[in-house]
């Protein structure tokens, strides 16, 4: 939102109230407060009726410094607020007879005036200014439309910001007014499924915005040389996190709002559906898996949408007897043929639905502030909305779903949760501009918590689409409603970027595209795409997603990259385990990984899998372009080498796309092509890349589940040789990989002589 009319003036019927004076600074202990007057104090007269801003810095975690800036301090803050987890930072804070006032939380100090209009830096212990505000850019605000509380940081020359979400434009924020407002608005506009208010700076540093409420952004917009953000109210609470790497930005906000759970190492395996609006029952869901079967395609979910349901019921989570007439035994054959069963659900009751009544009559559904239940026509026929706020419709939502669970279903997916009205009451009296946002957060913790406690923590998986800072926790999120287009894909792409940049370590997107029918093509570069994703399905909206409904070929790609990724899950799993434990998201954008490199700043056609793979979808038939960052990289599984630091331009085949291997790498490869779960240590093989002189490797490869370590080896290039050694754990028949030569091991040390 803007507030002046270019860099002078203000919008008509704002007025614009700036801490220009120091009046104190106060050592609280663990906390700087300043008070500061709206004008200059000349004289006592210049005390009275005038407003004033208190400014609280802190340090709720090691690295991480917070700021409130407050007008009115009376004002009682409703809820939801962010669930976050402080530390005892046990910050130094200084207030020296001259000079600033300092507070230093690990290698992060808050920099603050003591004298003159308000100033304040957040620079490292060498000194490195990552950021200023000044009197100019922190304000409160009355507008027409009511109060505001703003914040503006110094943009550094040549400094990017990413993140904020799931956002489908440019990678690189810098130009862009955003809205942290969920919608439903697909993948091809400024709305966004998944918004976030946390962004991260290539200069190492993020800023993560405490506000469930709509927070919008100027980034570079209204002053081009600042980052905006501003809030409704009277309030304004945001958190400085340092690196000095992007990965340690990541650690720390992900620290902060929540880690990803693990999931389970099924389902990182390929996932097909109904589709939405397709004519589907027993009959037809049975001729995909034998039809997936026959053609050697290995297939680990099967997903219901909608329809499973009957038309006008949703949600009533009961399968329609004329298509399903005997759900129970039908998700029994598929659990005989190995697969794991997924069904679509949202939180939307149908008024038709029988369950419609039932939570109407125990306050289970939003009201009016009338006392009615809310409802529209919008997506279901009279729907209401089940408030989460309310415990009592928590645990009965999770009782319906519990049924499913009885019956056989796996996991669900999470859809909707996004148009969540404003004009409402929530049971537990939350603002309903906070809950707007806020609410996908409760809707997808609901069940996620549901499968934990049935299935065990570590075997809990969503499909969602709805998320807010600290959705991350409850895995996997998929990209929401794209058109079947090489430029959907791209967007897809670029919307997995940012929310990775924003903390979430898993992500999806439906392959093809889920709007119309693919061209062959189309399908075909979106298998690979979609195949070295962290979770990988096929989904549409009026036409299956089998391969064998595009041609031949498409067949034939779709196995070629389903067992690669099955070969790569000691790989991948490792990953997974980082990003738990971590926050390193699994997919994840150049910059977290080559922040130095200029070239990577806005590249959003490409993506780091892990820390040791660079993957470029192909987004035409033939030729694909991705810049390489210095090093010798190889084409796996290909072998040829390539020289990096330089953008390359190449021309691959359908069953081809540009994944290569980091110099200096050593990434583990499984035995089996059939399944994503299996016992990655037996038969394993390490391939070592361009290792350099002196250079040792840790590789640890998960145990089935992905839980723990089963195998940890040291891979070392010594003079003339390579050393594999099994440190701990069991691995059986491993081998060492290099240059395309495989040396077996016989017992848990492997010499392999190499040349330069």
């Amino acid at each position: 939102m803007k507030f002046t009319d270019g860099y002078w003036q203000t919008m008509p019927g704002v007025e614009i109230l700036r801490p220009r004076a120091i009046e104190s600074v106060v050592n609280s202990g663990d906390h700087l407060l300043v008070h500061a007057s709206t004008a200059p104090l000349r004289h006592r007269g210049d005390t009275l009726n005038r407003p004033m801003i208190t400014i609280r810095v802190d340090a709720p975690a090691e690295g991480v410094i917070g700021v409130r800036i407050e007008h009115f301090t009376g004002r009682r803050e409703h809820g939801p607020r962010f669930a976050l987890a402080g530390t005892d930072a046990g910050p130094q804070v200084d207030v020296p007879a001259s000079g600033p006032a300092t507070l230093t939380s690990g290698g992060l100090t808050a920099r603050v005036a003591t004298e003159g209009p308000w100033s304040l830096e957040l620079v490292r212990t060498d000194g490195t200014v990552l950021t200023t505000a000044t009197d100019r850019g922190t304000a409160f605000i009355a507008t027409p439309e009511g109060p505001f509380v703003r914040e503006q940081h110094a943009l550094g020359i040549g400094e990017h910001l990413y993140g904020l979400g799931e956002r489908f434009g440019p990678l690189v924020k810098n130009g862009q007014s955003v809205d942290i407002w969920n919608a439903d608005g697909g993948t091809a506009s400024e709305q966004a499924y998944k918004n976030v208010p946390f962004h991260l700076s290539d200069r190492g540093y993020g800023v993560f915005v405490d506000h469930p409420e709509r927070v919008s952004y100027e980034i570079g917009t209204e002053v081009a040389s600042r980052t905006q953000f501003s809030v409704p109210g009277q309030r304004l609470q945001y958190y400085v996190i340092d690196g000095p790497d992007p990965k340690d930005v990541l650690r720390r906000y992900t620290a902060l709002t929540g880690r990803p759970a693990r999931v389970p190492t099924w389902s990182y395996g390929l996932w097909l559906s109904t589709s939405f609006t397709t004519d589907y029952d027993e009959a037809t869901v049975t001729s995909f898996i034998d039809g997936m079967a026959e053609r050697d395609l290995p297939l680990s979910v099967f997903h219901f949408d909608c329809f499973w349901m009957r038309q006008f019921h949703w949600s009533d989570f009961v399968w329609d007897p004329a298509t399903f007439p005997d759900p129970e035994g039908m998700l029994a054959r598929l659990h005989e043929r190995g697969l794991k069963v997924c069904v679509w659900v949202n939180p939307y009751i149908a008024q038709r639905s029988h369950l419609f009544a039932e939570a109407a009559e125990q306050g289970f559904l939003v009201t009016t502030p009338e006392g009615d239940v809310w409802q529209w026509d919008m997506w279901q026929a009279g729907m209401g909305l089940v408030d989460f706020t309310n415990p009592q419709a928590w645990e009965w939502f999770q009782d319906k779903l519990r049924v499913l669970l009885g019956q056989g279903v796996d996991a669900f997916k999470t859809d909707f949760g996004e148009r969540i009205p404003t004009d409402v009451v929530w049971h537990d009296g939350s603002d309903p501009q906070r809950m707007h946002n806020y609410y996908a957060q409760l809707y997808n913790q609901c069940v996620f918590e549901l499968l934990e406690a049935e299935r065990g923590e570590g075997d809990a998986v969503l499909f969602a689409r709805s998320a807010t800072a600290g959705g991350q926790q409850f895995p996997v999120h998929w990209g929401g409603d794209c058109e079947s287009t090489f430029t959907a894909m791209a967007e897809s792409l670029r919307g997995g970027l940012s929310l990775a940049a924003s903390g979430f370590g898993f992500w999806s997107h439906d392959i093809g595209g889920f709007e119309g029918t693919p061209e062959a093509a189309v399908f075909k570069r979106w298998v690979a795409f979609g195949l070295l994703s962290s979770h990988s399905r096929l989904h549409g909206s009026s036409s299956y997603r089998v391969p064998w409904a595009f041609d031949e070929e498409a067949v034939a790609v779709t196995r070629h990259f389903t067992h690669l990724k099955h070969r790569l899950m000691p790989y991948l799993a490792r990953a997974g385990q980082i990003a738990s434990t971590e926050g390193i998201p699994v997919m994840r954008p150049m910059v977290v990984d080559f922040p130095d490199d200029r070239s990577v700043t806005a590249a959003d056609t490409q993506y780091m899998l892990g820390g040791d793979l660079l993957v470029a979808p192909v987004f035409d038939e033939r030729q694909v372009e991705y810049y390489l960052p210095e090093g010798t990289w190889t084409q796996v599984p290909s072998g040829e080498r390539v020289t990096g630091g330089r953008w390359v331009r190449e021309t691959h085949g359908f069953d081809s796309v540009p994944l290569l291997a980091r110099p200096g790498s050593v990434i583990a490869f499984g035995a089996r092509t059939d399944r994503p779960d299996y016992p990655y240590a037996d038969g394993v093989e390490l391939h070592a890349f361009d290792l350099t002189e002196g250079a040792e490797v840790v590789v640890q490869v998960p145990t089935p589940d992905g839980g723990a370590c089963a195998a940890e080896f040291t891979v070392r290039r010594l003079a003339g040789h390579l050393e594999a050694t099994l440190v701990r754990g069991a691995a059986h028949d491993w081998a060492l990989v290099h240059r395309g030569e495989r040396h077996r091991a016989d017992g848990p040390v492997l010499t392999v002589p190499i040349a330069d």
